[in-house]
């Protein structure tokens, strides 16, 4: 029995040895095993091949791509018929100019360029003048928010009244603005749509960030109603619904025309510029003629990424 229990025993480590190498291949590491000799740099990216070969080729589709960081959540901007804008104003004129400042272009221009006076949208030039010059944030604030005249006076009169319109005509670069003729009219100053387009550039891109936080808090809380009771939340915040808005409105009468002007930012991070200047016939109320202004704008919003 001794003899046949090592014969057994022989038998059974031969048998073992045999198993035992046939059981090696499976647990080889695997092309990580080839750069063991190379550096730790040529291992990992050895390791990384059988990675990289189970991913979607380059002409496949990813199931959940990442956005590309330059595109915009929002809706494409889409055209706007010049013709239908200006129908909306009849019997009277009216000047656009909107500009997408992510594409960095005005999308939308009608007779922009055209000349009217300006009302209250002087005093954000009247507002640039007085911060640089000292005059406390909260004084410029209700100036611009409520539209305050008798602050826009004061101011005008205190830090040289149409050297303001030439000193900032000349530094934003606005080839349409002009001082009024009467030198204590700050209203009557000539602007184009083009130019109050300009103007938001620069404030919005070029002005320290104070002058940009102080101004751009007031117009971002314009009231409803304007320290003469004019309601002016005509043109684009009636327009433009649940869109973010920072606006500076003007209007006035009655020398042969009504004007009404509504211009400011609109969209996430102030993306659009809109301006639309009106001059309307005097024999149209204020409310009916900001109805015009706000119809306006309504017809823009294609352009502004809106439904």
């Amino acid at each position: 029995m001794g003899k046949v229990s090592g014969v057994f025993l022989l038998v059974g480590l031969c048998l073992g040895a045999i198993l035992a190498m046939l059981l090696v291949p499976s647990s080889r590491p695997g092309p990580s095993a080839v750069a063991v000799a190379a550096s730790d740099a040529e291992a990992m990216t050895v390791e990384a091949g059988p990675v990289e070969s189970s991913r979607p080729s380059s002409s496949a589709a990813p199931s959940s791509p990442a956005p590309s960081k330059s595109a915009d959540p929002g809706k494409p901007p889409a055209t706007v018929d010049a013709q239908t804008l200006a129908e909306l104003v009849p019997d009277g004129q009216v000047s656009i100019a909107v500009y997408d400042r992510v594409a960095k272009k005005t999308t939308v221009s009608l007779k922009s360029e055209r000349s009217y006076t300006s009302a209250s949208l002087v005093k954000i030039l009247i507002a640039l003048e007085s911060l640089q010059a000292g005059t406390p944030s909260a004084t410029v604030q209700r100036m611009l928010s409520v539209s305050d005249d008798g602050i826009a006076s004061s101011l005008w009169t205190a830090h040289g009244g149409p050297a303001i319109v030439t000193r900032w005509a000349g530094r934003i670069g606005l080839s349409g603005t002009r001082p009024p003729e009467d030198p204590g009219r700050w209203g009557d100053t000539r602007i184009t749509a083009a130019d109050i387009a300009k103007i938001y550039r620069y404030l919005l891109d070029q002005v320290s960030a104070g002058t940009r936080a102080t101004i751009m808090r007031a117009l971002s809380g314009a009231t409803e109603n304007g320290s003469d009771g004019i309601r002016q939340y005509f043109g684009i915040p009636d327009a433009v619904g649940d869109l973010p808005w920072s606006i500076k409105q003007g209007w006035a009468c009655c020398r042969g025309s009504r004007i009404l002007h509504s211009s400011g930012v609109v969209g996430k991070d102030d993306r659009y510029i809109v301006v639309v200047l009106t001059s309307q016939p005097s024999s149209t109320t204020y409310p009916g003629a900001g109805r015009r202004v706000t119809e306006v704008v309504k017809a823009l919003l294609p352009a502004l990424g809106a439904p």
